[in-house]
Parts: structure tokens; sequence; C-alpha cells
């Protein structure tokens, strides 16, 4: 066991999240997306809620500070303004995790389908709520 991780934190989560290159996308999808099918490298988290395996992710990861919308959101189909429960319980964790408000962008489904064909990697949870989809672009940790 390592100091600070949590249990998601697995092996292959660290790999890809180390792995990782600056403006590279990771996508994180509820247990509907057809990852399997999709990713060029697939993490399964499948005991996790997405809200859960965003802060995993992100206690790790920057987000890109070079690109207006480094954290992107599938939005519904019929109602692209509506922001599902699944995705409004992430908000706050983007925001403490960036230590400033930086608000989810939407992106259309089948948009969001292509971005994830193309992420370096899609980490599958166990999330059962729709729309529990969102795609980060890493960012670097600048020196102190």
């Amino acid at each position: 066991m390592l100091k600070t991780l949590t249990r998601l934190h697995t092996p292959d989560l660290l790999h890809v999240l180390a792995s990782m290159g600056h403006g590279d996308d990771l996508a994180l999808v509820d247990c509907h997306f057809p990852a399997v099918s999709m990713a060029r490298r697939l993490v399964r988290l499948d005991g996790a809620d997405l809200p859960d395996a965003l802060a995993a992710c992100l206690h790790l990861m920057p987000l890109d500070s070079f690109v207006p919308d480094p954290a992107l959101r599938m939005e519904v189909a019929d109602n692209p303004a509506q922001i599902p429960e699944v995705q409004a319980l992430c908000q706050p964790i983007i925001d403490r995790a960036e230590g400033r408000s930086l608000p989810l962008r939407g992106i259309e489904r089948h948009a969001f389908y292509e971005r994830a064909k193309q992420a370096y990697a899609i980490v599958a949870t166990g999330e059962m709520r729709t729309y529990g989809c969102l795609l980060l672009k890493k960012g670097v940790v600048l020196p102190r």
C-alpha cells in the first residue's frame, strides 16, 4: 500500500495517469458506455461511481490550463442544457481539485464518442446513472 492513495488508485489507473502526457484526454464513463469496444486503453473501476472515480483521478492529475475547456460533460441528447445530477455532483470535485471554478462544458453525445475513441484511455466506472460521462484533458505539474 502507498500513502495518500485510495482503493481506486489501482495499478492500472496509476499506470495510465503516469503515462499520459500534457494534452492527452482521459474519458471517465458510466456502465452504459461502450468502453470495451472504443478504448485504446481501458481501465476498469466497476466498483466506483463517477464522482469517486473523478476524485481519484484529479487527486493525482492536473487539468490542462492552456485550453479553455479541459473538463467536458456529455450533453443529454434531447436537452443539451440539462445538467444531470451525476454531472452536477462532479462540478465541486473539479473546482476543489483545481482550486478555482472550472465549469464543465457540454459536448454533444456523438462528438463525445468520437473524442473518447481518440482518448489516451477510457476509465469504465460502475456508474449506473445515465450521462455519467466526462472527458478530462491532462495538464502539467509546474515546478514550485
